[in-house]
């Protein structure tokens, strides 16, 4: 079973210039999850967006060949993909020469679906497709204006509340100042996030204080969303929710999961600003 200290984080590596699968490392979701409390019986359908700025190959004759793509990992796969593993194994394409993006997708294709333990859609966005890239923010009122006080920077699930008012109500509010460090290195991981649901009033003082309070937290990306998604469904128990972050890019990757306990329609894979 793979484990994030055994994985190159924090360790210097060669980078290798011909492609080479065995660079991704594989990490089981099923430690993390039994610890935020994550039942076997997944509560959330979802999936994990990663984007890749920095991807290239060589023609068959030689030259340097650039696109952008996109990988969708199924949340309910067995494994995430550790994203030094990942950003080493991309950059082993940078001197492989190969027929055409048909094969570069289907090498992608398969070496990730065999990493994650489940079937990985793969898009690539060549060149001429560059300028239809586009921006948006996510949407929702933005809770970070609130005139609040704050002096919790360490995680405390226990600052959620609910408002007293126990009518339904449906809504999505979003936040920039989600602040996380990655869970081998300490590095800051940077993300904005939407939560909509449908239910008791989420007292927004609370969520930002609870958002803020993972500015001192280690985990990685894909485990603080479903962090925050349970720790809702626990003070909340709203009928729906949903939970979508946008990290900001390291490495030329991004990463960017979503959980939801009610649609099955995938958010826009639409970077925003500090993306």
């Amino acid at each position: 079973m793979s484990e994030a200290h055994l994985s190159p984080l924090g360790k210097a590596v060669a980078y290798q210039a011909e492609y080479d699968p065995g660079l991704l490392f594989p990490i089981p979701r099923i430690g993390k999850r039994e610890e935020i409390g994550v039942p076997a019986a997944l509560p959330f359908m979802g999936v994990d967006i990663w984007n890749a700025y920095e991807l290239s190959w060589l023609n068959p004759r030689g030259k340097p060949q650039v696109a952008l793509a996109s990988f969708m990992f199924p949340a309910d796969s067995p494994n995430i993909v550790e994203s030094k593993s990942f950003k080493l194994y991309l950059n082993s394409f940078n001197q492989t020469r190969l027929e055409n993006e048909t094969e570069l997708k289907n090498r992608l294709t398969r070496d990730l679906s065999t990493a994650a333990g489940s079937p990985v859609h793969v898009e690539i966005t060549g060149v001429e497709r560059f300028g239809s890239q586009r921006f948006a923010e996510l949407g929702g009122y933005c809770i970070d204006n609130l005139d609040i006080e704050v002096d919790t920077y360490s995680l405390v699930p226990e600052l959620l509340r609910c408002d007293a008012d126990p009518a339904p109500i449906e809504e999505t509010l979003a936040s920039n100042l989600l602040k996380s460090n990655c869970l081998v290195t300490g590095q800051p991981d940077w993300a904005s996030v939407q939560i909509r649901y449908f239910g008791r009033a989420i007292n927004r003082e609370s969520l930002l204080r609870y958002l803020i309070s993972f500015r001192e937290h280690n985990e990685f990306h894909e485990q603080c969303v479903e962090r925050i998604f349970m720790d809702i469904l626990r003070t909340c128990q709203p009928m729906k929710l949903a939970v979508y972050a946008r990290y900001t890019r390291r490495g030329g990757l991004d990463i960017n999961p979503w959980r939801s306990n009610f649609s099955t329609s995938l958010p826009a894979n639409l970077r925003t600003a500090r993306q």
